[in-house]
């Protein structure tokens, strides 16, 4: 087995992997995916020692919980016993696919851990989080939820998502947090005003997801890419005509750099996220062994001075085309709170 370092989440949660596994592509929001592939995949991150395996149970409704679930029993016993759940709750759908909300209930958290602790196969979750805090439910009511869990040895460690400054605040003075799970990229930086210093003051770790932007800044993504009406990029709004021009440049500046520096755009972006600071963990999508490669490869790029001033002036904050959700869900965000 590959060594890979490892980082910390917070000043209370669990050691892990420095790159984390994001599975939701393994089943959801971007188009068709290989379930063989899939699970090769995260035996194959596994057996590199990627320990943090990242999922929802409302993604593709319990498919990626039994995805991860079955690659768990498959994998050998030793790998298997390293692997970390992070799982988050509370997102509502209907039969079509659609959302319609959030619950944070008490009831309803542990209504889900139930589920998810049978889909998954194991006997708790690592990190376990409200996927997006519920406006009619106290988010220190959700968060005690999650603590009677832990009391009694269903979870081990409580975590939040895309929660405000503020929420993440009243979370920490009801239970230890270990981790914020946010969306971080160099063209997703909206953490950095206000977010990221909080998380700092409370001693609490970041695991960054859309660290590519959903492929976006991964060097693979054109202007000519046919989407699927169920992929979620069909709709998103820095995917979107001109703004993807735009933001296709961006990249362009960026592979310029990477090149100089013999990595992938998609490397030298991993990178980025990772010399932001050893509170932070990024979540890499890889679908297929393929890309699972490539992002590891990511570790081994050392960013100097000169290189993250250069990517400073090739990708300024603030610089993308469009904002990372539709109108309606950005609502939903931490950094929009």
């Amino acid at each position: 087995m590959t060594t890979t370092p490892t980082r910390t989440l917070g000043t209370t949660g669990p050691q892990v992997s420095a790159l984390g596994l994001g599975c939701m592509g393994m089943s959801a929001l971007y188009g068709e995916a290989d379930r063989g592939e899939a699970i090769a995949t995260i035996h194959a991150a596994l057996e590199a020692g990627v320990t943090l395996l990242d999922t929802g149970d409302f993604y593709a409704m319990g498919h990626n919980e039994m995805l991860i679930g079955e690659a768990l029993r498959t994998a050998p016993a030793a790998r298997r016993e390293q692997a970390l759940t992070s799982v988050k709750f509370g997102g509502l759908r209907d039969p079509d696919g659609g959302w319609t909300g959030y619950d944070g209930r008490p009831a309803a958290v542990k209504n889900f851990a139930a589920y998810s602790l049978q889909r998954l196969g194991v006997d708790h979750i690592d990190v376990y989080r409200i996927a997006r805090v519920d406006p009619d439910v106290p988010i220190e009511e959700t968060v005690g939820a999650i603590a009677e869990l832990v009391e009694k040895g269903h979870v081990r460690h409580i975590g939040l998502s895309e929660a405000s400054a503020d929420a993440i605040r009243r979370a920490a003075a009801t239970a230890p947090i270990a981790d914020l799970q946010i969306e971080y990229a160099i063209v997703t930086r909206d953490i950095e005003r206000e977010i990221l210093p909080t998380t700092r003051e409370l001693g609490i770790g970041i695991t960054a997801y859309g660290v590519l932007s959903r492929g976006l800044i991964s060097g693979h993504f054109t202007q000519d890419r046919q989407l699927g009406a169920t992929d979620f990029r069909s709709f998103s709004p820095r995917f979107q005509g001109d703004n993807l021009r735009r933001n296709l440049e961006l990249v362009e500046a960026l592979r310029k750099i990477a090149e100089q520096k013999g990595v992938t755009v998609a490397q030298i972006a991993i990178a980025w996220v990772l010399s932001r600071g050893e509170d932070i963990v990024p979540l890499v999508g890889a679908r297929t062994r393929e890309r699972l490669t490539e992002s590891l490869g990511a570790l081994d790029v050392t960013l100097e001075a000169a290189d993250l001033a250069a990517i400073e002036e090739a990708v300024p904050a603030g610089a993308a085309a469009g904002t990372r959700y539709p109108a309606v869900q950005m609502a939903h965000l931490g950094t929009e709170q």
